[in-house]
């Protein structure tokens, strides 16, 4: 799973990326999972490589974005396809109404990549869900590094919650 989700994606990304650089332009689409946000959904390793797709396509975007180098994570749901009898449970023991099939899944994610997304859930109805998400990650990103731990963190804080 880390070879194929993890090492895999990287290496043809860092393959392509050049030859999108040396003709001004290019699109990467990486299908991730809704797991990279939900990663209790299924199990640890699956999600963890979820999580790493979406957050280098994040940083990819940030860094090939003025390249005219397009890149865009793709999150589905439970899909219709053989990844269910790889991973032991058929898709037809899925409750239906959250099964996509590959099909919508696929012109979905085009329609996303047309609107300029980044990060696109083809499940998601109301996109102001992620936006609010998405907004508040980006919000606290900005205080995750400082000379000093956080108040909460400190001894006397620590002493005074024990008492």
């Amino acid at each position: 799973m880390i070879d194929l989700n993890v090492i895999a994606l990287t290496r043809l990304t860092y393959a392509a990326v050049p030859g999108f650089v040396s003709r001004g332009g290019g699109t990467i689409i990486n299908i991730a999972s809704v797991v990279a946000i939900a990663p209790e959904r299924l199990n640890g390793v699956y999600g963890g490589t979820k999580a790493f797709v979406l957050a280098l396509t994040n940083s990819l975007d940030h860094e090939l974005r003025s390249k005219n180098i397009r890149v865009q994570a793709v999150l589905p749901g439970a899909t219709a396809t053989e990844f269910w009898d790889v991973a032991g449970k058929p898709v037809h023991e899925l409750p239906s109404e959250i099964v996509m099939s590959a099909e919508d899944m696929v012109d979905a994610s085009l329609v996303g990549l047309d609107l300029g997304e980044v990060v696109t859930i083809p499940a998601l109805a109301d996109l102001e869900d992620w936006n609010r998400y998405e907004g508040a990650r980006r919000a606290m990103s900005n205080r995750l590094s400082n000379a000093l731990p956080a108040p909460r963190y400190t001894a006397s804080q620590s002493r005074q919650q024990v008492a």
